[in-house]
């Protein structure tokens, strides 16, 4: 079944928490990092907002994954 907007966006941010967290970074270094705002970042991981494609390639490079790790569980979802 395919994922709602808010569904994915939810998803998404709840992957670049974890991937955030098991780094060691506080939410504050990595938005410091990928040069974006902090309540940015925080909105992105709690779902409340849908960045730009941009963004999300931006947070996987800083968080050096891949693109896929950020879109990880999306596709388990969707079955």
């Amino acid at each position: 079944m395919k994922l709602k907007k808010e569904e994915l966006v939810v998803l998404v941010g709840s992957n670049i928490r974890e991937i955030r967290k098991e780094k060691g970074l506080t939410i504050e270094k990595l938005a410091h990092e990928a040069e974006i705002e902090s309540k940015q970042l925080r909105r992105i991981e709690l779902g409340q907002i849908n960045t730009s494609i941009y963004q999300v390639y931006n947070l996987s490079y800083t968080l050096n994954v891949p693109l896929q790790a950020i879109f990880s569980n999306v596709q388990a979802k969707e079955n």
